[in-house]
């Protein structure tokens, strides 16, 4: 037939073999086509090796933990700088106390130093009246100065009711001060030595009292708020004007009157006058020397004697020097002491401390000796030798 064709040669159909190759050719592309899209997805799928697949965190995860990360380092920082400003306020106000302290101290010192200079006016000899009255007026100039600083401080707020009364403390010494000048001028004239007596020791409390306004008002109470405040490296200062308070009695001021008139009139002291040694004792054993008798005395770190001192004569006495000497080679062991004030018929005691290393066991002495006072004549009891030997204690 015509419609066969040649060996090796295909049948074709009219107008089928043009459409047979179209669709041989869509056929064969959506075949390959479909086997790289599983390929692919075969590729992607993860291989499962037994157990569970890895878990992984919701999608906005990640992003939260890190929200919440800063957060947490954000409150840290807070609270660190919290708690550096709290420590660095905490400082101030512990500096605050202690600078408050130290000034005050420096006042309570150089007020202190006051006392001692007015003891020294008042005991010391051949001062007229109008000299004494010009010293004293110095002295409380100086006073008034510490009172004034001492108001312009600013104390923290727990210690301004203690800092009222370390002012006050100081207003009573400048009114002592005042006072006490005002009555030797008031008295210059004055024969009656009892009436000048009792004026001198009414200025003389004031500086008494101010002492005890200072420790039962303002130190006893600002160390005990120091110590509530927990503010440590300070100490609240002492602060006695007067270092004998004898000297306020009105006995004292009497016989202070009365030698300072005596100074100024040129008048004759009354007689006799002197002073002696009435005993020695050894302390801490509180063994009482013989001038006789070998004293064996034991050594201490502690090591002191106890001079006790008579006033055997008219006349009150100052600014007596008293020697105690002990025998030692090369160079013998020295101490000088003065004693301030003594009325007459009084016995006072002066102590020698400080004492040094001492010769052991072997025997020497100790000497105390009484500068004799002005007209004194007798003064074979002034000077006093004790044979001892020192022992280990």
């Amino acid at each position: 037939m015509e419609l066969l064709s040649q060996p090796g040669n295909a049948v074709q159909w009219p107008g089928f073999g043009a459409a047979m190759s179209e669709r041989d050719s869509d056929i064969e592309f959506d075949f390959f086509d479909e086997g790289e899209t599983r390929e692919a997805t075969e590729a992607e799928r993860p291989r499962r090796r037994g157990g569970r697949p890895p878990v992984r965190p919701p999608t906005g995860l990640t992003p939260l933990l890190r929200l919440i990360g800063l957060i947490s380092f954000a409150i840290l920082v807070v609270v660190l700088l919290v708690f550096w400003v709290n420590s660095c306020r905490e400082d101030r106000r512990k500096d605050a106390y202690r600078d408050y302290v130290e000034k005050i101290t420096t006042l309570a010192n150089d007020s202190q130093a006051l006392g001692r200079n007015l003891n020294g006016v008042l005991t010391s000899r051949g001062q007229r009246p109008a000299q004494i009255e010009q010293r004293l007026e110095g002295l409380a100039q100086q006073q008034e100065q510490q009172a004034d600083q001492a108001r312009a401080l600013d104390p923290p707020g727990p210690l301004r009711a203690q800092n009222r009364h370390a002012i006050e403390a100081f207003d009573f010494r400048l009114s002592g001060l005042r006072g006490m000048a005002q009555a030797f001028r008031q008295t210059a004239t004055s024969g009656n030595a009892n009436t000048a007596g009792a004026l001198l020791s009414e200025q003389a409390k004031r500086f008494i009292a101010s002492d005890v306004v200072w420790d039962d008002s303002f130190k006893d109470p600002a160390a005990d708020e120091l110590e509530r405040q927990n503010v440590s490296g300070v100490e609240v200062p002492d602060s006695n004007f007067l270092p004998n308070s004898d000297i306020a009695t009105r006995r004292s001021m009497t016989g202070i009157w009365q030698r300072i008139r005596g100074a100024a009139t040129g008048g004759t002291s009354c007689t006799p006058r002197g002073t002696g040694i009435q005993s020695v004792t050894a302390l801490p054993a509180r063994k009482q020397l013989s001038p006789s008798d070998l004293n064996t005395v034991e050594s201490t770190k502690d090591l002191a004697f106890a001079v006790e001192i008579e006033n055997s004569g008219c006349a009150q006495e100052s600014s007596i020097p008293i020697r105690l000497t002990i025998q030692k080679s090369p160079t013998p062991i020295q101490k000088r002491r003065v004693l301030d004030l003594i009325n007459p018929g009084e016995t006072k005691t002066v102590v020698f401390s400080d004492i040094g290393t001492v010769p052991f066991a072997e025997r020497t002495s100790i000497v105390i000796e009484v500068e004799p006072v002005p007209t004194e004549s007798t003064t074979d009891n002034n000077t006093a030798e004790y044979p001892v030997i020192f022992s280990l204690g």
